[in-house]
């Protein structure tokens, strides 16, 4: 049983990935665009250029569907995950110390979940396991690749 798991554990990752990224980036595009309730739950926006709601919300946008896609996955992973430390401390903790008090749940989640990406990569179904296989030269074995989804 064990070692069925550890055989999906790229197939579970990368899903994991798509699901995080969508999420994300739904938030970003909510926020600069209006879509599904906008920013404010009414179909509102956040001002171009303002600190730090548009920033968070093109951070979430970018990061996000770079995530969703597997491409530049750790890195915009890190991102992510910075900019989510930053909401919870610099908005959530204000209010009180501990998430459940602060409504600081959901930065905090994709805080952890970000960091967690940085550490794994992007597992299967990425772009970023696509261009590793194209750059591997013939008869030369790649490290730490989840095989393609079939």
């Amino acid at each position: 049983m064990s070692a069925r798991l550890n055989s999906a554990q790229p197939y579970a990752l990368g899903l994991f990935r798509i699901v995080i990224g969508l999420l994300f980036a739904v938030h970003g595009a909510a926020s600069l665009f209006g879509v599904l309730g906008g920013a404010t739950g009414t179909g509102g926006t956040v001002d171009a250029g303002t600190w730090p709601g548009w920033y968070a919300a093109v951070i979430q946008l970018v990061a996000g569907g770079s995530v969703l896609l597997g491409l530049g996955t750790r890195g915009a992973a890190l991102i992510a995950s910075g900019s989510m430390a930053y909401a919870y401390f610099d908005v959530h903790q204000r209010a009180a110390l501990w998430p459940i008090q602060n409504g600081g749940e959901p930065s905090v989640l994709f805080c952890w979940a970000f960091l967690l990406l940085v550490f794994t990569g992007s597992g299967a179904f990425g772009i970023d396991r696509l261009l590793a296989r194209r750059t591997v030269t013939a008869g030369e074995p790649a490290a730490e690749q989840a095989p393609l989804a079939a």
